[in-house]
């Protein structure tokens, strides 16, 4: 019996001790932030770059 419970202590020293869980954890939050800050970025950058295309566009179709 006291080898058992033995060996259900190593097994709960183990689950304490690693963290693997917690860095997959982390490194989702990180990848979930990082899309976010892109998909801001390209809503930001839109608008602009959807003017500045049509103003080249418009040139572009008034030189020819």
């Amino acid at each position: 019996m006291l080898t058992n419970l033995r060996g259900f202590g190593g097994v709960v020293k183990g689950l304490v001790r690693d963290d693997s869980g917690a860095t997959a954890i982390e490194y989702g939050l990180i990848a979930a932030l990082i899309a976010v800050a892109i998909i801001g970025g390209a809503t930001l950058l839109g608008g602009s770059l959807n003017n500045l295309f049509g103003s080249v566009s418009g040139s572009v179709n008034s030189a020819t």
